[in-house]
């Protein structure tokens, strides 16, 4: 159009100054700029000298001039588009991240479009770097697309991918192993109780003679393994730090008549480590993938540590009835001594009228002094074993009628009524806080059945806090608050003095 300095632009991302020289006949005249056929504000010049028109932001103008000549005419004239466009295209892309195999197809297209504000879809625009990329070598590419429109803008996003190896025939040969090794063991079952079911058939029409030394063969196996066992404990237990761990297991030893060397106990957490690796190992193989390292670690810790949790629950049970019993045993030395028996003869009575944990402690005791050590060490290795404050509390008072004399039989009646009123205390207690301690179970066991749950649904659910920083931090958080939650209850739901 005569008279704009720029009368078309198609597309561009940079301020377009427009500039309109009227005629000399125009006396005045007024602009009015038309965005996206939108009227904006006019805007009057009383001359005829130029304007400089500024558009600089995105969108479709027009420039709309009205000129008035000396005479009063006005005439309207019209610009052409003036297309700017300063806003980047999007590039959309479904995943950030992919994890593939170096043998398998990735269509890099998949999921990724583009749109632009002004030039709409530019999906065929897209280009990437693929073609410098090896996806049949193991490691993290980085994929890069990039689009531009018309007007010069450019885009570019970033896909990491996670070339891993094939492992796919190493998956089939596993798992047919672990099938062979399964049937071998159905087979070898099956024919064992087979031999079992002729072996009792024929037993009664047969003599067995008593030079026959053969033992079962799950008696074999266990040998084997104990003979395996021993062969390690011989060798780890040479190492100083073992030797100190395995003092621990003498409480358990005492408790449960082990016979064997402390080291074993070390051993055999050892071995049920790899077992529970091995388990693992299966499992990934069941599920087409291999183990990784620390999927490995953490089932060899949860198997190196469960004997020990199996051992700890055992001991606690075993203390939890000799406290149950400490108050019977007390009566049945009190009566014994009003009958006018010893120590030494009240002791094999307990012996002999209980049974259970209690009775064999008593029988350990009776035998200490049967040995020749004194009654006040008896007790109190007695009180040292099980750590009891009633072990403790008959100790000292022993102690005090051995050094001091006095009437045992009074004695042992206040020791009975003392430890009588504080169970029947207990008990009460117990059923006032019974309640207030199932809520405290079910919401400190609430959340990790919820997050299990949730887990069972969607496993992709909890993924993005691992694999963001800051969804690392927030699982720290959460852990510090759940586990101070669980202390701060535990200490609000304790009382001094009951236990």
């Amino acid at each position: 159009m005569e008279g704009l300095s720029i009368n078309y632009i198609d597309s561009t991302n940079k301020d377009v100054v427009v500039t309109y020289t009227p005629s000399s006949l125009v006396s005045s005249y007024y602009y009015v700029i038309v965005k996206n056929n939108q009227y904006g504000e006019p805007s009057y010049v009383n001359s005829n000298t130029p304007v400089n028109i500024t558009l600089n932001e995105t969108g479709t103008y027009k420039i709309e001039i009205t000129n008035t000549d000396y005479n009063g005419i006005s005439t309207i004239l019209t610009s052409g588009e003036y297309k700017i466009d300063k806003e980047a295209p999007i590039i959309n892309i479904k995943e950030k991240t992919y994890k593939i195999t170096n043998k398998e197809e990735f269509n890099i297209m998949d999921g990724i479009t583009a749109t632009d504000i002004v030039d709409g879809d530019l999906t065929h625009n897209i280009t990437s770097n693929k073609d410098t990329l090896d996806f049949s070598v193991e490691g993290i590419k980085k994929l890069e697309y990039s689009v531009s429109d018309k007007a010069g803008n450019t885009t570019s996003e970033i896909v990491y991918i996670t070339v891993k190896k094939d492992n796919t025939d190493i998956i089939r040969l596993g798992r047919v192993g672990i099938l062979l090794v399964l049937l071998f063991i159905i087979i070898f079952i099956i024919k064992y109780v087979r031999s079992i079911k002729l072996e009792k058939r024929f037993s009664k029409y047969t003599i067995n003679s008593s030079k026959n030394k053969s033992i079962s063969l799950f008696d074999n196996l266990y040998n084997q393994y104990m003979d395996f066992i021993n062969k390690m404990s011989n060798f780890i237990g040479k190492f100083e730090i073992v030797k100190k761990k395995s003092l621990k297991y003498d409480k358990y030893k005492e408790a449960f008549d082990i016979e064997e060397d402390n080291t074993n106990f070390i051993s055999k957490k050892i071995v049920l480590g790899f077992v529970y690796v091995m388990f693992a190992i299966i499992v990934k193989f069941i599920q087409a993938q291999l183990a990784k390292p620390f999927e490995m670690i953490i089932p060899f810790i949860l198997g190196y540590y469960t004997l020990d949790l199996i051992y700890m629950y055992k001991y606690i049970k075993y203390k939890k009835k000799i406290e149950n019993d400490m108050l019977e045993a007390i009566t049945v030395m009190s009566n014994a001594f009003k009958a006018g028996m010893s120590i030494t003869q009240a002791v094999d009575l307990v012996a002999k009228e209980l049974d259970g944990p209690i009775s064999k402690e008593f029988k350990k005791i009776g035998m200490e002094i049967s040995l020749g050590l004194d009654i006040e060490t008896s007790f109190k290795r007695f009180a040292d074993r099980i750590k009891l404050s009633e072990a403790v509390y008959l100790t000292s008072s022993l102690s005090v009628l051995n050094k001091t004399g006095g009437n045992i039989i009074k004695v042992f009646d206040s020791i009975e009524k003392t430890i009588f009123n504080r169970k029947k205390l207990e008990n009460e207690f117990k059923a006032l806080t019974s309640s207030s301690k199932l809520i405290m179970y079910v919401l400190i066991i609430v959340p990790i059945a919820f997050v299990l749950f949730i887990n069972l649904i969607n496993k992709d659910y909890f993924k993005v806090l691992f694999e963001n920083p800051l969804g690392i931090i927030l699982i720290i958080i959460m852990l510090i608050i759940y586990i101070t939650y669980i202390v701060v209850v535990r200490k609000v739901m304790k009382v001094r003095g009951i236990k």
